[in-house]
């Protein structure tokens, strides 16, 4: 299985299993990350984490704080797409880490509004 990254015009393919997303929550600016799992069935939500409080950002009922990160598992089936909408006001987008590499997608400048994450064979 690969992921997809398509934006725009633009599509980008990774050979990978699952992948790390992160970004910069607009209103606390505080960060937030999660991990992916691709599959056939889809793209699995496996982690979410975040490393403080505030609004819009309520961790699932059974998360755990470790010191630096309240981490959780959300229950949620598997995702054929994943769609992330540009803001201006976190210009640099979200980062995505997959096979020890990190990349921005959805940073300010870019042409497309929305990024797609799908599983593409």
């Amino acid at each position: 299985m690969s992921l997809c990254i398509l934006a725009g015009a633009g599509l980008l393919r990774l050979a990978v299993a699952g992948f790390t997303l992160t970004w910069t929550h607009s209103i606390e600016k505080t960060r937030w990350e999660e991990d992916w799992l691709v599959s056939k069935d889809g793209l699995t939500l496996v982690e979410a984490r975040i490393e403080s409080l505030g609004a819009g950002m309520e961790p699932g009922p059974d998360a755990r704080f470790d010191g630096t990160w309240w981490r959780w598992k959300p229950k949620v089936p598997a995702l054929p797409e994943v769609l992330l909408r540009r803001s201006d006001v976190i210009p640099q987008g979200w980062g995505l880490c997959a096979a020890g590499e990190c990349r921005r997608i959805g940073a300010a400048g870019e042409t497309a509004d929305v990024v797609a994450l799908r599983v593409c064979e």
